[in-house]
């Protein structure tokens, strides 16, 4: 029997995947080359299910005779090690991010004379409707929250967006681009205090209290199904944290960051313009530790804030407080710095690297925009997180609008500016 190449992801199987394999049955053994997990998170999304159990289901469609792990999205690398006489494809690959994947692997089949058979599109059969079908479903607090840990160590880097209501949420749910051959988006959201105060009118010293934002949270988690990060401030008397890791984990949210400071909250980035008083590493510490025993799962991800390059402490007490409170427990450290070169995130980064044992490493590049997720990444970084732009975005053009209306005493030439309201209809799930 000829060998037979299919590949797939195999995480949402419908029948028209088994058009295909059934095809492929009638030209010899078929072999499929599954997607690994890391493929699918970085051409696509986090997948469903993971490789272990996507493999359980291929595996035993009838037909399927091999089943082999593709750890590229591009075939080619399988293909020159099996020299299957057949590949075959969904015929929709001739256009769009795939293009160039198909035209690799003609180019590579004709060393054995190997020959592409493309099927043609199985109608009305879209993934995209079929996710949105998924979300619209939901999630469980429990998947979800487990879902950002699961990123981290599966992705090369994961990308955070802030959400301070429900629309926001949405935006960081269902925004993608197609870029380089993949499906770009956001992994996951995070709730800032700054965002959830400057939305609210307030100032960000924590004033808005734990329970107004868990009504942000819940706004969010009702109408989203992505992991949640929350900004956790200080995290309060250590007495206090306690109850908000048990409330937050029962909720689904995926991690708290809170910063080694104590006192009124001012905002890191005012740096030593204002007065503001790191902890001492022994009590951040014990504020760790308590977190840590008041969880229930080990989904729930603890995250500590260095504030030493704010404070001017130093980036030898930086080091020194990251090494303390991996050791205490912390899921994650954020470092944080309000410098505009860079230079102090790529020291310790680099410092960090060093460290015989580490976690993932968090960074919220406000100051230093200029560097890219791929130099973060090099640099050895895991988590970045778009801590206040959407808020900071939609500020000067509502005040725009706001000025055009006062200027013109209409709406018409505000009106250019605005989305159509069937459009915002069409973002929220039953709006049209």
């Amino acid at each position: 029997m000829e060998k037979v190449y299919v590949s797939m992801s195999g995480d949402i199987i419908h029948h028209g995947h088994l058009n295909i394999i059934n095809e492929a049955r009638k030209l010899g053994d078929v072999i499929i080359g599954l997607h690994t997990d890391e493929v699918i998170s970085e051409y696509w999304r986090n997948p469903i299910m993971k490789y272990k159990e996507r493999l359980e289901v291929v595996k035993n469609i009838k037909g399927v005779t091999e089943v082999v792990p593709q750890s590229t999205l591009d075939q080619v690398p399988n293909l020159i090690k099996i020299k299957p006489k057949y590949i075959l494809h969904g015929d929709d690959w001739k256009e769009g991010i795939q293009r160039n994947l198909r035209e690799r692997v003609i180019e590579v089949i004709k060393e054995w004379n190997g020959k592409l058979v493309e099927v043609k599109y199985t109608e009305g059969v879209s993934i995209t409707k079929l996710e949105e079908a998924l979300m619209g479903i939901g999630t469980t607090p429990q998947v979800r929250m487990k879902k950002l840990k699961e990123l981290i160590y599966s992705k090369k880097i994961v990308r955070i967006m802030e959400a301070h209501n429900g629309l926001t949420g949405l935006i960081v749910e269902k925004t993608k681009i197609e870029k380089n051959g993949k499906i770009k988006e956001f992994d996951g959201m995070w709730v800032s205090s700054l965002c959830d105060s400057t939305s609210k009118g307030k100032p960000d010293i924590e004033l808005v209290d734990l329970t107004s934002r868990l009504n942000t949270i819940n706004d969010i988690l009702d109408v989203t199904t992505k992991p949640i990060i929350l900004d956790g401030d200080t995290g309060g008397k250590i007495e206090h944290f306690i109850y908000t890791v048990k409330t937050l984990e029962r909720l689904g949210v995926s991690a708290i960051i809170i910063e080694d400071k104590v006192g009124l909250k001012k905002n890191s980035l005012f740096g030593t313009d204002v007065q503001q008083t790191q902890d001492t590493i022994e009590n951040f510490c014990n504020k760790i530790k308590a977190g840590r025993e008041a969880r229930v799962t080990r989904d729930f991800m603890i995250i500590a804030r260095i504030e030493s390059l704010i404070s001017k402490s130093g980036m030898k007490d930086a080091i020194n407080r990251a090494k303390a409170y991996i050791n205490s427990g912390a899921d994650g450290i954020m470092i944080h710095s309000k410098e505009t070169d860079g230079n102090e995130i790529i020291e310790f980064c680099k410092k960090y690297k060093e460290f015989n044992k580490r976690v993932p490493l968090i960074v919220v590049p406000t100051s230093y925009n200029f560097m890219t997720e791929e130099e973060l990444s090099n640099l050895g970084v895991n988590v970045v997180i778009y801590a206040n732009h959407l808020i900071r975005s939609a500020y000067p053009a509502m005040l725009n609008t706001a000025k055009s209306i006062l200027e013109n005493d209409r709406c018409k030439e505000a009106s250019e500016n605005c989305m159509p309201i069937k459009e915002i209809l069409t973002l929220i799930p039953g709006g049209m």
